[in-house]
């Protein structure tokens, strides 16, 4: 996958996790891995670049939390303009979707 296709579905999902609940980096990249049985693997240098994008968007907001480990954590959460932006890029995605199984035999074929 092309790095601009990879950064326009990571960040969809990246805002869908974020639509269940507030996390911290390392926890997207943990709870993203295990939902896509490992087909999505995120380095965070792949990660933390997206997040700051977003975060410049206005698209998720970030604050500092102490875990149950004492650590302080930096959790992103998801605003109001954040959630606008993943309904778009579910549509978005979607149209993307239908016109690639259009094109690779999803659709019927007739033999006369």
């Amino acid at each position: 996958m092309d790095k601009k296709m990879m950064a326009f579905s990571t960040s969809m999902l990246l805002l869908k996790l974020l639509e269940e609940e507030d996390m911290y980096g390392y926890q997207m990249i943990q709870t993203l891995e295990e939902k896509s049985n490992h087909i999505f693997a995120l380095k965070e240098g792949t990660l933390y670049p997206i997040l700051h994008s977003l975060e410049e968007q206005g698209a998720v907001e970030s604050y500092e939390k102490c875990a149950k480990t004492g650590r302080m954590r930096k959790y992103y959460h998801l605003t109001k303009k954040g959630n606008k932006l993943l309904k778009e890029k579910q549509k978005e995605w979607e149209t993307y979707e239908k016109a690639v199984r259009r094109v690779i035999g999803g659709g019927m074929s007739f033999a006369f």
